[in-house]
């Protein structure tokens, strides 16, 4: 089997196991991202050379908090802790802060606000007033999907200038204008089929999908270029890890999750 070939059939599957389980109930949906949650632990753990049981068991209450949707002032509070992280290592990759985390403490930490509370925002996402809406996570996927696509075909094809070079040598600002320009078209297609959004909102999910993902997968590029590696596992044949395919969901999910929920 050729490479490209290994690829395609492991997308293929990923995406048909994701939309499958999004389709199905919420309680597939929730099962499949703790899934995915522990996964990329381990990964991410490989990548900071560190390991802690108790975090393991944070994400498992988190999963259980989740589920049952209970006090809305923890959620805020979780919301500003996991938001605070994303603009930590925002901070980091623009001043090009280098070997961060190196402390215990600090790997500890980024672990709870960058991953852990990712995905549980990841989670909480589609349910409004309680109800589960699968329409809300399966339109910011496919804006994903569509920015991530359209950057990487006319990055390779047409791309010039470097995005950020120091990081990821590949991505460039034609690829990177070329995603933001389908996502927004994609949104624009979308408004005809979602009725819980409206083009205005769809739109602004778009570029924050386009934006904040990108972002989210120069984070995780530069957690693999301190520890000098390509992919963060081996899980996915030709596309690396889960935290490779999700680094950008996980990153735009509480800022959509903050707009969604508290700014519309």
């Amino acid at each position: 089997m050729t490479k490209l070939l290994r690829r395609a059939t492991s997308g293929i599957i990923y995406a048909a196991l994701f939309i499958s389980a999004i389709m199905y109930s919420k309680e597939s949906y929730i099962i499949l991202i703790s899934f995915f949650g522990f996964i990329s632990l381990r990964e991410f753990f490989k990548l900071l050379e560190f390991n802690n049981w108790v975090i393991y068991l944070l994400f498992i209450g988190l999963i259980l908090f989740s589920y049952l949707l209970i006090d809305v002032f923890i959620i805020k509070f979780l919301l500003v802790l996991s938001l605070s992280g994303s603009v930590q290592l925002l901070l980091n990759l623009l001043l090009k802060k280098k070997n961060y985390p190196s402390s215990t403490i600090q790997k500890f930490d980024i672990s709870i606000r960058y991953l852990l509370l990712s995905f549980t925002f990841l989670i909480l996402l589609p349910f409004i007033n309680g109800v589960y809406e699968k329409s809300i996570i399966l339109t910011l996927i496919i804006l994903i999907w569509v920015n991530d696509s359209f950057a990487f075909f006319i990055g390779k094809n047409f791309g010039r200038l470097k995005l950020f070079e120091s990081v990821s040598p590949k991505k460039t600002v034609e690829g990177f204008i070329g995603g933001v320009l389908f996502s927004l078209i994609t949104a624009i297609l979308l408004s005809y089929f979602c009725d819980l959004l409206s083009l205005t909102n769809l739109i602004i999910i778009s570029l924050m999908a386009s934006i904040l993902g990108t972002t989210g997968d120069l984070v995780e590029s530069k957690f693999k270029r301190q520890v000098n590696t390509k992919d963060s596992g081996n899980i996915m044949p030709g596309h690396g890890g889960i935290l490779d395919r999700l680094d950008s969901l996980l990153f735009v999910a509480p800022f959509v999750y903050l707009y969604i929920h508290y700014l519309i």
